[in-house]
């Protein structure tokens, strides 16, 4: 696959993304932002880092601000799904101030990654690649086994990966995964998102139903796991508690619309 650095514009579709920006949801992750945005930046295409500070009580948004992204802030807490939501209108509101008069808008590619990558957010680049180029409208990383001790037991990941598939078609390799990359047009699809932790499951399908080219693709990262102790285990259940939600609301519109709406063009993994 070629990087995003080497197609050429005559290769690149009308209308594909021109650049990528690179949207880092954040909450207490003072620790590990700045490697986080230093190795972000080097991501090929990628024009503008943008950290999202969700309601942080420690030194998140201004590590990130002092390691060269822009940052949003959220005063409170508002979830994954609206920092996102804000991270995008970011984005829009940059474009726009970019035009010079008479010209027309060129949208970027999403670049959505978790502020706990630290030196391997770079290796999201991959996901890039298929969307600028026109092949994908959507890309969603598989990451390797997690090195470092903990992880959870399965039963999130198995309401969701059941649940995708049956409600679409897709077959998810890691449903829960939140690196993931798309056009303008396809992220707009997927509004309004499922809330809570429900937002990669309700994104996927609902990406599906829109008719969207959605890839898997094998990336590098590692970032901190969720353990099995108390806490964890409260976290997990909420996970499920709105996975399970996210599904529900998603059946109940496939039945109201006359039966699921299959998309022209799913699956099939890159590395």
């Amino acid at each position: 696959m070629s990087s995003p650095a080497q197609n050429s514009a005559a290769e690149v579709p009308a209308g594909a993304p021109h650049a990528v920006a690179v949207i880092i949801p954040a909450k207490d992750e003072e620790d590990r932002i700045a490697a986080t945005v230093a190795s972000a930046k080097r991501i090929p295409g990628a024009d503008l880092v943008l950290v999202v500070d969700d309601g942080s009580s420690d030194g998140t948004g201004p590590r990130a601000r002092a390691a060269g992204a822009q940052v949003v802030t959220h005063r409170t807490n508002k979830g994954k799904a609206q920092a996102m939501m804000t991270g995008s209108f970011a984005v829009r509101n940059r474009e726009i101030s970019e035009l010079a008069p008479g010209e027309q808008a060129r949208h970027r590619a999403l670049l959505f990654i978790d502020g706990d990558l630290e030196d391997s957010a770079v290796n999201t680049a991959p996901l890039a690649g298929p969307v600028l180029a026109g092949e994908a409208d959507a890309t969603i990383a598989v990451l390797p086994a997690q090195k470092r001790a903990g992880g959870g037991f399965g039963f999130v990941v198995g309401l969701a990966k059941k649940g995708i598939e049956r409600l679409s078609g897709f077959q998810a390799t890691q449903p829960l995964s939140g690196m993931r990359c798309m056009t303008r047009e396809a992220f707009t699809a997927t509004q309004p998102f499922a809330p809570g932790w429900g937002v990669e499951t309700g994104m996927t399908i609902d990406l599906v139903w829109a008719g969207m080219r959605v890839r898997e693709v094998e990336c590098d990262l590692h970032h901190r796991v969720t353990g099995r102790d108390l806490r964890a285990q409260l976290h997990r259940a909420a996970q499920y508690r709105d996975v399970a939600r996210a599904l529900a609301a998603r059946e109940l519109r496939g039945r109201v619309s006359g039966g699921r709406r299959p998309g022209r063009e799913t699956g099939g993994a890159l590395s």
